[in-house]
């Protein structure tokens, strides 16, 4: 094991190096799990979800955890602005899926609704939709 606790692997090497004749040579290097990436804090999605879809006040958890995430990164504590990051980005999805089922079904009562109305309109204002023969006596 190296110093750092990383396994290290063996690569074998083809072909020569600088006209030097030999057999194939190995390089160790060693395997880093560190994630270059800065935790994520959501920050601009919880300002959407807190300005437009704040139902149950879960846009404004999720604003409160995405300043928290935010400071921790700044502070250095990356574990805890991974943590409040990710409550952040769950309390949004809930959010955004709450108020996406909301806006779908107030649109789909809205077009029932105006479809029912316009059959009433049609039928009191004596406009009917089927061919009514007027020469036909009977």
């Amino acid at each position: 094991m190296n110093p750092a606790g990383y396994p290290i692997e063996n690569v074998p090497l083809q072909g020569t190096y600088d006209g030097q004749h030999g057999g194939p040579t190995t390089v160790q290097y060693t395997t880093l799990n560190i994630e270059t990436e800065p935790p994520k804090d959501h920050i601009i999605w919880s300002l959407l979800c807190f300005m437009y879809s704040n139902p149950c006040c879960l846009g404004l958890a999720a604003l409160i955890f995405s300043i928290k995430a935010r400071d921790r990164k700044v502070a250095g504590d990356l574990e805890g602005a991974r943590h409040y990051g990710s409550t952040a980005r769950c309390l949004n999805i809930v959010a955004t899926v709450l108020v996406s089922t909301v806006v779908l079904i107030a649109i789909i009562t809205i077009t029932a609704v105006l479809v029912q109305m316009n059959e009433v309109y049609r039928s009191y204002s004596g406009y009917h939709t089927y061919n009514y023969d007027y020469n036909h006596r009977g």
